[in-house]
């Protein structure tokens, strides 16, 4: 590289130029050996060099944090989209979301660049302190791999903590979640979103008084204390996304209502930014698939489109996403690190809206999600390979000849499935 164009890390200091030059190595020898993408590995041998790295990464750097549950990797490749319409951006777009996964993707980028990083929900305390970010995205929050995770009003209360310590200028955050509405309310400004989200299983507590959540049509408030749903800046419906400067028509690729809420929130963060609304609403249009989620590919010589669930929440958004029926679905659950080992979660799961079709089960606890259809009086079979599983989707009643088969899988088996058909893009 010339000296009209210096490297991206010229302007660290020398122990964090070392740090990056040492993870691209790792990463790069990760690589070769075929031992995954090599971007987290890289990370962490870049933080042993220098354990501040991600602080020198941001310093000077606009940087845009998103975290949640459910939504965090769509809704940071959205914003990625809609930033990028007017400024370079950088981000951790393949959803390695813990700070190994954050240098890793900030090493070799433009100093310049707007910094968009999906960070896992549990690190965002230690992130939003080293990095100093201007701008934060919340979500939701859910139960999520409880076996390993804090409950969720752990987590509500460690992001309201974070707020206190180090805030941002901005928060984008969800008006209809109880627990994020009381995490977000101590930052200086508020950006509220409507999300019309009805997933309430994990809010019935109020996480300021321990009271009961009384919710209603559009509305929710706390019986005990005067924590209530906040008046929304920027409200989502099926056609559009209506903003502090107006509304405006959004025409998506990705499909089902959470993708048209995520692309609210990415469109509510991108404009308080100053990108334009109606150039960044252009660019969510090009968005197709996210680190894989919805890619149409073929397995076992038929069609299928990959979904990824890993929850109950987002089982409870997937399933409105899912070909209705007759047509049948192949359905996999995995329970290892990665997922939680605890598959405990499927009694949660509304697995009776998959009534009418049949259910094809695999994973490695396809015999646990099995128990769970029969007491939900769902057809279902079990096949242990997701080539069978598909192949056998594929001779059900309610298939037509040549139609895409739905294959909805949680982490790993998504993952594990990904590659099969030519990994992350």
């Amino acid at each position: 590289m010339s000296a009209a164009h210096p490297s991206p890390s010229a302007a660290l200091p020398a122990r964090s130029r070392l740090a990056v030059a040492t993870g691209r190595a790792v990463a790069g020898a990760s690589q070769l050996v075929h031992f995954g993408s090599g971007s987290v590995i890289g990370g962490r041998a870049a933080l042993l060099v220098d354990r501040d790295l991600l602080r020198h990464l941001t310093r000077g750097r606009e940087v845009v944090l998103v975290s949640a549950t459910n939504g965090k990797t769509t809704t940071t490749r959205l914003l990625g989209a809609a930033l990028g319409t007017d400024r370079p951006v950088v981000s951790n777009s393949l959803g390695a979301n813990m700070t190994p996964g954050i240098v890793a993707a900030l090493g070799p980028a433009d100093p310049a660049a707007t910094a968009v990083l999906e960070v896992d929900e549990r690190w965002v305390e230690q992130v939003l302190a080293q990095t100093g970010a201007g701008t934060l995205v919340l979500l939701n929050l859910s139960r999520d791999q409880l076996d390993r995770s804090q409950e969720v009003r752990k987590l509500a209360e460690r992001w309201r903590r974070a707020l206190t310590a180090t805030p941002p200028e901005r928060v984008v955050a969800n008006a209809d979640d109880p627990l994020v509405v009381w995490s977000a309310q101590v930052a200086p400004e508020v950006v509220w979103v409507g999300t019309g989200q009805d997933w309430t299983a994990d809010a019935a507590g109020c996480p300021s008084c321990t009271g009961r959540i009384a919710f209603e049509a559009g509305h929710w408030r706390c019986t005990a204390c005067d924590l209530a749903r906040p008046e929304p800046h920027v409200t989502v419906d099926d056609a559009g996304v209506t903003l502090p400067s107006g509304r405006l028509e959004v025409a998506l690729s990705l499909p089902g209502r959470v993708n048209r809420v995520n692309a609210a929130f990415a469109l509510a963060a991108a404009t308080a930014l100053g990108a334009d609304p109606s150039a960044a609403g252009a660019a969510l249009g090009q968005v197709q698939e996210v680190a894989g989620r919805y890619r149409v590919a073929r397995l076992g010589g038929h069609p299928v489109r990959l979904l990824l669930a890993k929850n109950p929440a987002g089982w409870h958004e997937a399933i409105d996403m899912l070909t209705p029926a007759p047509a049948p679905v192949v359905v996999a659950i995995n329970a290892r690190i990665a997922d939680g080992h605890d598959p405990s979660w499927l009694w949660d799961v509304e697995y009776e809206r998959l009534a009418g079709r049949l259910v094809v089960a695999t994973g490695e606890r396809r015999h646990d999600l099995a128990v769970r259809l029969r007491y939900a009086g769902v057809d279902h079979v079990t096949v242990e390979g997701v080539e069978d599983a598909v192949a056998r989707a594929a001779q059900a009643e309610g298939h037509r000849p040549g139609a895409i088969i739905d294959v909805a899988a949680n982490y790993t088996a998504f993952q594990e499935y990904l590659e099969m058909v030519g990994g992350p893009r």
